[in-house]
């Protein structure tokens, strides 16, 4: 069964119990002081409020303040914000199928989506769209809403974009048929050595397995025995695709996770045999943005010494919700029950203490010094669980990897805040390859020969400083010796994520990426990955 398939059918089951449940409820609970109450509340203020109310939004509100007396993920959405927060989990839209970004006020197309409709037209990366349907589409008014409301649509629909090309004196126009355009979760697939792979996903969507299994297959034809699996800065998604995922790893018969809850029967999650990666050194990277499917993920993989997790401390959500749909097509997420670890471990942090505090929670990690020091976490005993070679695992607040690695800050400067809070990075290489692009592409045809041959690294960063000068970002020697070496990666990264795609963004970062280098060594040193995976 597809995990759209399972996804619909959970839905359906849930919304056809939703009755049932709730009159089995009703014996509890005195209508007369819950619903029979409220809805007496908005007909007093209908019929003798002094002023005219919006009582839409008086229940909108109500909603919102009822869920958040029951715990931080428990959430409403209405009916226009439907849609567009389901959208990056379906997976796919229906539009014109481009990447761009909003550059002096003109949309720029960074690529256009491999096999949507504008790339089967022919539009280009660094094209400049000026007209949409004959409108002026530049200046002021355009933001990336504007750019939504005007290129996607329905599939089958039509829109007329015309372009400003570099070297053509006219607008070259376009009629694009809207089309479904996916959205791949997995943002980067490559190989980091002759025998490591390396597959960042940045979130569980309904297409992530397929795509995990078409990255990971597609990487062992090109030697990959080792495998390096981001989940840094992954704040979750779907239950049934994070149990997918894990699956890719453990063997046949192997649980999973598990749920429960006060009204939701114990349910196992079951690894079967149909595993892409189940042998061969496996390092999870995680740090604080890491939540929820992630940590499912993360947790089933440690509990088994399957692999190694590294990083940093998870962001520690162990709670399930179920969507609800309103009578208005409205939604409403409810925490239905808690998941946990084949150990035993719910790695839910407490949220008792309020909302505010519950979202304080990761930046007072900065505060106590856990990014840089592990001996600053502190889990009770009551907590402790043991994975399948007995090695100690903590609850009740995320997951603690098996080697932590600290925050690398040692880069930052206030140069290099200044750069990146004013974009000038990002425009400097758009600027950069606007008119480079053809002698690049000539001298540089694939990722490999870049990531080879552009060694002018020196000179882009001279370029780029005399270029961040002119928009009041002087230059400062003392904190280039800090930021030179990242700021020469970002540029680089950035200048291929131009010309080819954002896998060949990751790709150029990866040499500066201190978790990622990490991981590498502890997979190259046989003696330390088994230490470790064996705690002893």
């Amino acid at each position: 069964m597809k995990p759209a398939q399972f996804a619909l059918i959970l839905l359906i089951l849930f919304s056809l119990s939703f009755n049932a449940t709730a009159q089995l409820r009703q014996s509890s609970v005195d209508p007369k002081m819950t619903t029979m109450k409220f809805n007496t509340l908005m007909q007093l203020i209908n019929y003798y409020y002094v002023e005219d109310v919006d009582q839409p939004k008086l229940t909108e509100e109500a909603i919102v303040a009822v869920l958040k007396e029951l715990d931080p993920h428990s959430v409403y959405i209405s009916k226009k914000d439907v849609e567009r927060t389901n959208e990056p989990l379906v997976g796919n839209f229906e539009g014109v199928g481009i990447q761009f970004q909003i550059y002096k006020d003109t949309i720029l197309v960074i690529s256009p989506v491999p096999g949507g409709p504008s790339e089967k037209l022919g539009v280009q990366a660094g094209d400049k769209i000026i007209k949409i349907n004959n409108e002026d589409a530049f200046g002021k008014k355009i933001t990336t809403q504007y750019v939504f409301d005007h290129l996607r649509g329905p599939k089958g629909s039509k829109v007329v974009i015309s372009i400003f090309r570099k070297g053509r004196k006219e607008l070259v126009e376009y009629t694009i048929i809207r089309d479904k355009i996916p959205i791949n979760s997995i943002d980067a697939s490559y190989m980091l050595n002759e025998d490591i792979g390396y597959i960042k996903l940045s979130r569980f969507a309904a297409t992530s397995a397929d795509e995990f299994i078409t990255a990971a297959n597609d990487l062992k034809r090109q030697g990959m025995k080792n495998l390096v699996f981001d989940l840094r800065g992954n704040s979750g998604g779907y239950l049934n695709i994070a149990f997918d995922l894990a699956d890719q790893f453990l063997s046949a018969g192997k649980l999973v996770v598990y749920t429960k809850g006060l009204r939701s029967p114990k349910q196992d999650f079951i690894a079967t045999a149909s595993g892409t990666f189940e042998s061969g050194k496996l390092v999870v990277l995680i740090d604080e943005g890491s939540a929820s499917a992630s940590e499912i993920v993360s947790g089933a993989v440690q509990d088994w010494d399957r692999g190694l997790i590294m990083g940093r401390r998870s962001f520690g959500k162990g709670l399930v919700q179920r969507p609800y749909m309103l009578p208005d097509s409205s939604m409403v997420r409810i925490t239905t029950a808690r998941y946990y670890t084949p150990s035993g471990r719910c790695i839910q942090k407490p949220y008792a203490d309020g909302e505010e505090d519950y979202r304080d929670e990761v930046f007072n990690r900065y505060k106590h010094g856990e990014m840089v020091h592990s001996d600053s976490i502190k889990f009770p005993d009551s907590l402790r669980y043991f994975t399948q070679n007995k090695r100690v695992v903590y609850g009740g607040g995320g997951v603690m990897p098996d080697y932590f690695i600290p925050l690398d800050t040692t880069y930052i400067s206030r140069y290099y805040e200044d750069v990146f809070r004013k974009g000038l990075l990002n425009d400097f290489t758009v600027q950069y390859i606007e008119s480079k692009r053809k002698e690049l592409l000539k001298a540089y045809p694939d990722v490999k020969a870049f990531k080879k041959g552009f060694t002018e690294d020196q000179k882009l960063l001279d370029e780029f400083v005399a270029f961040a000068a002119t928009k009041e970002v002087p230059r400062k020697d003392k904190d280039l010796e800090v930021s030179g070496v990242q700021i020469k990666a970002v540029l680089k990264a950035l200048i291929a994520r131009n010309l080819f795609n954002y896998n060949a963004y990751f790709e150029m970062l990866g040499a500066t990426d201190d978790d990622l280098v990490k991981a590498i060594e502890v997979i190259k040193n046989d003696l330390l990955f088994h230490k470790l995976s064996l705690g002893k």
